[in-house]
């Protein structure tokens, strides 16, 4: 990898890391912080998100008669997604411990916890829980999927991929024989302590 590419993952890294303290100061600005995995709000906050709900009555009444007419195509997917779920798992749960690949934490990936907003109403919570629920599952497969490709093919696309995943940019070049032999074991050692290091 050249040294370009080498500074710029490292300025991705602390561009992570600043991330991360943003959304730190972000929780303490709107006044809540996660205990043992529960939310909690300060006084008072959760009295005032109520305030602010839109009911429900008002809010069916403000919707377009055709928003009502995509629900059954937009909730179908979730038969999908819950199978997709399914079978990536299994994968992962088969194939990772055979490789030495760490298991995706599930959990990481898929959080549903909108629904504790009081400024929510009953379909709001359930619309946050479906896109939590489906956007965390295109997470987690994304991560089990890319740390498939570094095991097996750690090699660069020859055209340019959009949005490509975390391990990309370490990966072989295009057409580099000699890199992919001498890089690929590498590659799967890192594999082994990838959630360790997270």
């Amino acid at each position: 990898m050249s040294d370009t590419l080498e500074k710029l993952q490292a300025r991705l890294a602390e561009l992570e890391t600043q991330i991360e303290q943003e959304w730190d100061a972000q929780r303490e600005q709107m006044r809540y912080h996660i205990e043992r995995g529960k939310i909690e709000f300060e006084e008072g906050v959760r009295e005032a998100h109520r305030m602010a709900r839109v009911h429900l009555w008002l809010f069916l009444r403000r919707s377009r008669p055709l928003v009502f007419l995509t629900v059954p195509v937009i909730y179908a997917v979730v038969i999908p997604f819950a199978l997709l779920d399914l079978f990536v798992t299994i994968y992962q749960w088969v194939c990772f411990p055979v490789y030495g690949i760490e298991k995706v934490r599930r959990r990481d990936h898929i959080v549903i916890d909108r629904q504790n907003l009081a400024y929510l109403n009953a379909i709001q919570k359930l619309n946050c829980m479906y896109c939590g629920y489906g956007n965390g599952v295109v997470s987690y497969v994304r991560e089990v999927s890319a740390r498939t490709e570094k095991y097996w093919c750690p090699i660069k696309h020859a055209r340019r991929v959009k949005g490509a995943h975390a391990y990309y940019g370490e990966f072989c070049d295009f057409g580099d024989a000699e890199g992919f032999e001498k890089n690929s074991p590498r590659f799967r050692r890192e594999l082994r302590k990838v959630t360790k290091e997270e």
